[in-house]
């Protein structure tokens, strides 16, 4: 009789066990859950800006955060997408471009949950109700840099009357030339009269190598370049600066405490935004924006700090500039600040009058298969490229006068 009473015990502290046990799996489960998907991890500038500002909305909005690093745009990317949805996630994101597609596959097949990606191009026309594109007006933040650098060139070089930099690219898409070109024109809007800038730039057809990264940068200063920024995730062109003692203008982070001497100023997407967004629009079962861009006014673009012993000179002239675009007042492609050559094989899409100025501009904004560069989509008007109307990734592909690609 005791066996029997001790089994019974036995069973029923179990039964409570298991109880306790699964309450918990079930707790976890009933936890909102955002999944995210990286390129690389936190070794890169670029993923690391997206991994940091998810695990700062993740513990504001108190949601479970699960992380994929050093996901390859291929089916791996679909296979996390799946393993994420497996873990109970609501939201899915995504952070590099060529994770698209795979993710739109794992958005059909999973309709209940939500799908994000940066820099995508798709989700306006492929129209699926849980899948989207979110990019920010970064160019707005390049532009600030080069108002920057503009002005420290001026400061290093008061006698000089033409002025060179440098810029480390990754790959000659719209992106990266919509970046380096704001940044141009930041750097040309201070120029004086009877002073000119032009540019370099340099690809590395990596997203992120530091040591093509830093090969790049060196290039370019022993081609001439007095400031150095870059559209690339290591700090390989940072290190070469320092080395150098070159000026240098990031992007996603600061290097002020590693590079002291040569760190200028930089820019970043800020994705807190959005996660936000995208977490609470999906929490209360509202619709979220096909193409979702964040701007200076809304914290999602932000200028870095600047770096040790810059003039107030060159931040009362940032902060000019910045308020000027918040306020409208300063267009970052406004077409009368700029150039273009046109010839059978370069800007073959632009219309440019006999002064050189931009007129109009038929753009690629609806991705064709295999990524087809096919004009669609009138993008000036009343002498503004407006970039990031049509859809949240850049599509700003001009080649403008005074910046030369060396190696595309």
């Amino acid at each position: 009789m005791k066996k029997k009473i001790l089994i019974l015990v036995l069973v029923v502290a179990l039964v409570a066990s298991m109880a306790v046990a699964f309450a918990g799996c079930n707790k976890d489960k009933d936890r909102f859950t955002f999944g995210l998907i990286c390129l690389h991890d936190e070794n890169s500038t670029y993923d690391k800006n997206f991994i940091d500002a998810a695990k700062a909305v993740a513990e504001e909005l108190n949601v479970k955060l699960v992380i994929k690093t050093n996901i390859e745009e291929s089916s791996a990317c679909y296979d996390a997408a799946v393993d994420l949805v497996d873990q109970g996630a609501d939201v899915i994101f995504a952070d590099s471009f060529g994770h698209e597609d795979h993710m739109i596959r794992a958005a059909k097949e999973f309709a209940d949950v939500q799908f994000a990606h940066a820099t995508g191009t798709k989700a306006h026309t492929e129209e699926l109700a849980n899948y989207h594109n979110a990019f920010a007006s970064i160019y707005e933040g390049r532009y600030l840099a080069g108002v920057a650098a503009g002005m420290k060139l001026l400061e290093m070089y008061p006698d000089a009357t033409a002025y060179k930099m440098g810029y480390v690219g990754a790959f000659p898409y719209a992106e990266v030339v919509s970046g380096y070109t704001s940044f141009y024109l930041g750097a040309k809007s201070v120029m004086p009269a009877g002073k000119s800038i032009t540019m370099e730039v340099q690809y590395t057809s990596s997203w992120y190598d530091p040591d093509k990264e830093g090969t790049a940068a060196l290039a370019l200063i022993n081609n001439g370049a007095q400031l150095i920024s870059q559209h690339a995730d290591s700090m390989g062109a940072p290190n070469v600066c320092e080395e150098k003692g070159i000026p240098n203008v990031t992007y996603n982070i600061s290097t002020k405490a590693t590079c002291e001497d040569t760190y200028l100023i930089g820019s970043k997407i800020n994705w807190a935004p959005y996660f936000k967004y995208l977490i609470e629009k999906t929490q209360k079962g509202e619709a979220v924006e096909k193409d979702w861009t964040g701007t200076l006014t809304n914290d999602a673009v932000q200028v870095l700090e600047f770096g040790a012993g810059v003039s107030d000179a060159i931040k009362n002239a940032v902060a000019e500039a910045k308020a000027e675009i918040l306020s409208g007042e300063r267009k970052v492609f406004d077409t009368a600040t700029f150039t273009v050559t046109k010839t059978d094989s370069l800007n073959t899409a632009a219309t440019v009058d006999a002064t050189g100025k931009l007129t109009a501009y038929q753009a690629d904004v609806h991705t064709d298969p295999n990524f087809q560069i096919i004009p669609d989509t009138q993008v000036v008007e009343n002498g503004i490229f407006m970039e990031s109307k049509f859809r949240s990734a850049p599509y700003f592909d001009v080649r403008i006068d005074g910046i030369t690609e060396i190696n595309n």
